[in-house]
């Protein structure tokens, strides 16, 4: 053995003993990252979407059974009444003369329409749960030409009911050109007959248990006959349009 080999003894543990004194290092420690706390946490989460989708989809169906048992009907809106509170006409004709300085047949350049009309309509409600409408807006017009518009409120309406709902058009002077006011002053003096059309919407939902459905719009499109001497109503034909339920 050459004489600068040294024997190594095992030690209690296994372990030689290293030359010149140096002991061995000790082995090093592994802690590995906990996120349970993140973990718990995006459990939490999925498990709270996951109970609220639940929680939707069943109100959905309950309400989708409910809708469909109670059958749903398109509500009714109809004009029953027009009447005529006032009307007036008013023009403008300019003097003109020819060049001998006779006087020409003067024609219409503008004219104006006062009138006030009141509307009775009748809401019919078929169903077995109550309606609720919204405000309703309505527009007359003379020969594609608005003159005045009415508003009536919304309003809830029984089940199983019929409601009167009123409404006033007031037209404050109105002015139309040359070929409509020739148009108008031609209809209510020759003929005593001035043709108007009643435009509206009318939005309703039904409720159930405190829900309302999608919206259904009737559309009210009426065409009334004024005679301007007698100040009344001498003819009028409605026609009604609604989207179903």
């Amino acid at each position: 053995m050459p004489p600068h080999a040294r024997e190594m003894r095992p030690t209690p543990n296994g372990d030689h003993h290293r030359r010149h004194g140096l002991s061995a290092a000790p082995p090093l420690a592994y802690y590995p990252r906990s996120s349970s706390s993140s973990a718990s946490f995006k459990g939490c989460c999925c498990c709270l979407f996951l109970l609220s989708s639940f929680l939707l989809l069943l109100v959905l169906a309950v309400f989708l059974i409910i809708f469909l048992a109670v059958k749903p009907e398109k509500p009714q809106f109809d004009l029953q009444q027009v009447g005529v509170q006032y009307m007036g006409i008013s023009t403008s004709n300019p003097s003109s003369f020819d060049g001998t300085g006779t006087a020409v047949s003067p024609s219409p350049t503008t004219a104006s329409l006062s009138l006030t009309i009141h509307l009775l309509f009748t809401a019919v409600n078929p169903n077995k749960v109550g309606i609720k409408y919204g405000e309703s807006r309505f527009t007359v017009m003379y020969r594609g030409i608005p003159l005045g518009k009415a508003s009536v409120p919304g309003f809830y309406q029984e089940a199983h009911s019929t409601r009167n709902v009123e409404a006033t058009i007031a037209v404050d002077r109105a002015n139309l050109m040359q070929a409509d006011a020739a148009d108008l002053i031609r209809d209510a003096s020759l003929s005593d007959r001035v043709q108007l059309r009643v435009l509206g919407d009318v939005g309703a939902k039904i409720r159930v248990l405190d829900f309302d459905s999608p919206g259904v719009q009737v559309s009210v499109d009426c065409a009334i006959v004024i005679s301007p001497r007698k100040q009344s109503i001498t003819d009028k034909q409605c026609g009604f349009d609604g989207l179903s339920v």
